[in-house]
């Protein structure tokens, strides 16, 4: 998932490693490692910064857990001799500052029961049918 760069914290710093590595104090929640190179720590200076404290969950592989929760818009752009539809989703488990524009195919394949959903909730009277192909 494509994300803007984001800080969460302030975390406390319970033991420098070496010289480059730091391990945090985190949340009990955070499913995550708890030691950080310093390339990806960054000082608090001053008292403007409003960090967002709550982490997000994650997979054991460390990735983001994302579930699309809803659509707020769509559009259809040319991609080649193609259009192709894409969605504006709000992502489960993230601000709603973060969203993102997914191919509405990558959404089918992705989520399908999320997709389906959406499609009953925007056509109710349609009847919708898998097509299985052999």
């Amino acid at each position: 998932m494509k994300l803007t760069t984001k800080f969460y914290g302030h975390f406390k710093i319970l033991q420098k490693i070496g010289n480059a590595a730091y391990k945090l104090q985190l949340p009990d929640s955070a499913n995550i490692h708890l030691v950080f190179h310093v390339s990806q720590l960054k000082k608090h200076v001053g008292n403007q910064a409003v960090p967002q404290t709550n982490l997000p969950l994650v997979t054991s592989e460390g990735y983001i857990k994302a579930e699309a929760i809803s659509v707020l818009e769509t559009r259809a752009l040319p991609r080649g001799h193609v259009l192709v539809t894409q969605w504006k989703i709000q992502w489960l488990n993230l601000s709603k500052e973060i969203t993102t524009w997914e191919d509405a195919d990558f959404i089918k394949a992705t989520f399908p029961e999320f997709y389906t959903k959406t499609l009953k909730e925007w056509w109710p009277t349609l009847e919708f049918f898998e097509i299985i192909l052999f």
